[in-house]
């Protein structure tokens, strides 16, 4: 079943641009990667350094697959860097109300 991720996190202090610039040369990779359905960047109108990514992926599994090749190829950590703190990540299943 189909899995809906959302990812929030905040770029150190005014970096916001230049974290949506980076993700804009990577995120093709993300969208064209096994699993991926599709993949949304939004940005805070209230802070411009808070990035949320919207993303529908096949499974958790395939998710926790890409994740761990981002983490092996470095880039996870590079994105981790440039990040006020943790990101939040959580995990939704559709619902048919």
């Amino acid at each position: 079943m189909a899995i809906t991720i959302f990812l929030e996190f905040t770029a150190k202090a005014g970096t916001g641009g230049d974290m949506l610039a980076g993700l804009k040369e990577i995120l093709p990779d993300t969208r064209s990667y096994d699993g991926c359905i599709n993949n949304d960047v939004y940005r805070s109108q209230e802070n411009p350094d808070t990035l949320l990514i919207h993303g529908t992926w096949q499974s958790k599994e395939h998710y926790e697959k890409y994740l761990a090749w981002r983490e092996e190829t470095g880039v996870f950590g590079k994105f981790a860097a440039g990040l006020e703190g943790a990101p939040s990540i959580r995990y939704f299943d559709l619902t048919d109300a």
